[in-house]
């Protein structure tokens, strides 16, 4: 196992974990702290403006790296189909605007009333294959990320690294591989197994760090925890995806409430220190 602390270099602050803070503030407070790469989020980056956060992050010397998030491709009706698509496109474009190679996609959850995970599935594939093409003119991957399986009915019906790489082992590499996030693959025996198989087919597209905590809070969603915190083995998953040969950013993407109501910079500091004491 990895037991040598990774260079501040290799961190990546993924926006959401400090949302209190404005793009700008978010620019001032890596650069104090020597962070040098985030990733961002579509809504702020749209309210902010798409060019002007590019702007904002090349100045800064802040490296993108990734976009959250595409996907929600589970809808059977062809009308919410087609917006979809549309939408993601959209979600492509932006990423290569901000000069990031990856999207990371949520694939959505099953459509109201059904029970049908395997065409659930079947419909993302489907998505896949008509936004593959346009990623990758773009010189954008896409990056299917498994949730944990409590959120299969209503936002992700991918739950495994395993049915991530069964849709992605459709497509060619260059265009759809997968995330690999702690939060959401900490429990599974079988993610070792399968990060080896990402990293043999190309695939390991993003490696995102986030605890897990108990109590869960009543909206699930919000229930990450800082580094550290938690029941997660972040070194062991390290190995892993060295071992697969991922040698790219390690970013930490939390949602949670409480550090949200801190002092972003405070947030930051502590998230630089958590990242050298247990990544």
């Amino acid at each position: 196992m990895s037991t040598a602390a990774l260079p501040l270099t290799r961190l990546s602050v993924n926006q959401q974990t400090v949302k209190q803070l404005s793009l700008p503030e978010l620019a001032d407070g890596c650069a104090k702290e020597g962070i040098t790469a985030v990733g961002l989020w579509r809504a702020p980056v749209q309210e902010y403006g798409v060019e002007r956060t590019a702007r904002l992050m090349r100045d800064a010397g802040l490296t993108v790296t990734s976009l959250c998030r595409g996907g929600f491709l589970t809808d059977p009706d062809r009308a919410a189909r087609a917006r979809a698509l549309d939408d993601n496109r959209a979600a492509i474009d932006e990423a290569a605007a901000l000069g990031t190679d990856t999207l990371v996609l949520v694939s959505g959850g099953l459509p109201p009333g059904s029970r049908d995970l395997a065409g659930a599935r079947e419909r993302v594939a489907e998505a896949l294959a008509v936004l593959g093409p346009h990623a990758e003119e773009r010189g954008v991957r896409l990056a299917v990320e498994p949730l944990h399986p409590m959120f299969a009915a209503d936002r992700c019906v991918v739950s495994t690294l395993g049915q991530a790489l069964d849709l992605a082992e459709r497509f060619p590499a260059h265009q759809v591989g997968v995330v690999v996030d702690t939060y959401h693959v900490w429990w599974d025996d079988q993610a070792p197994a399968q990060i080896a198989r990402a990293g043999r087919g190309g695939r390991l597209h993003a490696f995102q760090l986030a605890d897990w905590i108990t109590p869960l809070p009543a909206g699930v969603l919000l229930g990450r925890g800082q580094l550290g915190d938690g029941s997660v083995d972040f070194r062991a998953f390290r190995t892993c995806v060295e071992d697969a040969g991922y040698d790219g950013p390690v970013e930490v993407e939390i949602f949670n409430e409480a550090l949200w109501a801190r002092d972003g910079g405070e947030v930051l500091r502590e998230t630089a220190e958590r990242f050298t004491a247990y990544a």
